[in-house]
């Protein structure tokens, strides 16, 4: 089983940045695909980026050339690394893992951490 708890998140001014942290436990973490999805007020929750157990990264096409998602399997994190933070971004991010794929029916799910972007 994985346990997964993100942190990071907070407030933060427009063009500004934020990194957030998935600490996951369990041995088999190494071999799962890691990902991060958000869901603001009134909203379906969204993919916004992935990696895989191999170090592959996809992203949305809104936080394209913005977002950065790392992981380091030897501290068992995954982290997504925010600059140039919209209004638009603002939401709870959630931190997922899957042995197949990180979509919206991933295995396993954080709690969630809130990034408020204010104009």
């Amino acid at each position: 089983q994985v346990h997964l708890v993100e942190s990071g998140g907070g407030l933060v001014e427009v063009g500004g940045s934020l990194r957030l942290t998935c600490a996951a436990s369990g041995q088999i973490y190494k071999h799962y695909h890691m990902g991060w999805f958000r869901q603001a007020p009134g909203r379906e929750r969204e993919f916004v980026a992935t990696i895989t157990w191999s170090g592959s990264t996809y992203y949305d096409e809104a936080v394209e050339g913005r977002f950065t998602i790392t992981r380091d399997n030897a501290q068992n994190t995954v982290d997504l690394q925010m600059n140039n933070l919209k209004p638009e971004d603002t939401a709870v991010y959630y931190c997922a893992a899957d042995a197949v794929a990180t979509t919206l029916r991933s295995e396993y799910w954080g709690q969630g951490t809130q990034v408020t972007v204010s104009s």
